[in-house]
């Protein structure tokens, strides 16, 4: 599908897409979902007070999305694969801003340094390299720094007929939000409804100490998804309160 048949494809979405011009494309492919239902008081330690956490049930939620990052180019440029493709993992929870379901990062990784420094530079979020590898049935990965550990073993599944509301709420979000320290950065987003499969979890080791309140026994929820293509807008800045000059 074309980018212009994806930015005419919106009745899934929850608002319309910018007026303005979109800056990225990108693919996220082959992608597995680990869903864990969290404390909210354990939860807010990681999220600015200035983003709203947002509850399924009156439940919090985090996901662990181990990926691979795909054809990732400016608007206008073509792709460079030593720099565009690159395997990688992020953290995130569900948060709200007025009418907008998005995305909090608590971490993310990329498995190619080089990658990792200039999407950091360009989008202020918090990449940071891992020693990744992926074949068709593991996705593994290894930080020394921050200890983190990373092993899934599966079997992708049939794509699932019908999601129910959960899948849809932990999977169709179309904006990010992220603490660059001085400001509350919004990026919207726009792509296809995930296509959803179900997943065998062979073995699991999942293990990042600085989480460890949050990702403590087997995920509730899984998905496998063959990925989406998705058109990135500019950032938006939002100053904090705490910085405001008086």
């Amino acid at each position: 599908m074309t980018i212009k048949e994806i930015l005419n494809t919106t009745n899934h979405r929850q608002w319309k897409i910018p007026s303005g011009g979109w800056k990225f494309y990108q693919e996220w492919n082959n992608a597995i979902f680990l869903h864990y239902q969290v404390d909210l008081i354990e939860l807010k330690k990681f999220v600015p007070k200035e983003i709203e956490i947002d509850l399924f049930d009156d439940k919090p939620w985090i996901s662990v999305v181990a990926f691979t990052m795909e054809r990732i180019r400016p608007k206008n440029l073509p792709s460079f694969r030593p720099l565009s493709d690159f395997d990688e993992i992020n953290i995130r929870t569900y948060v709200k801003s007025k009418n907008k379901s998005g995305v909090y990062f608590l971490s993310i990784e990329g498995g190619k340094k080089l990658s990792c420094k200039i999407a950091k530079g360009i989008s202020e979020l918090p990449y940071r390299f891992s020693e990744i590898k992926r074949s068709e049935t593991k996705y593994q990965s290894q930080n020394s720094e921050f200890e983190d550990r990373l092993y899934i073993e599966f079997t992708a599944g049939k794509e699932l007929s019908e999601k129910t509301e959960l899948d849809k709420w932990l999977t169709e979000r179309y904006a990010l939000f992220q603490d660059s320290g001085k400001s509350i950065n919004e990026f919207e987003i726009h792509h296809l409804e995930w296509p959803i499969n179900a997943i065998e979890l062979k073995k699991l080791d999942v293990n990042y100490p600085r989480f460890e309140r949050l990702i403590d026994e087997r995920p509730q929820k899984v998905h496998y998804s063959t990925g989406v293509k998705v058109i990135v807008w500019g950032k938006n800045k939002k100053e904090k309160t705490s910085y405001k000059t008086m």
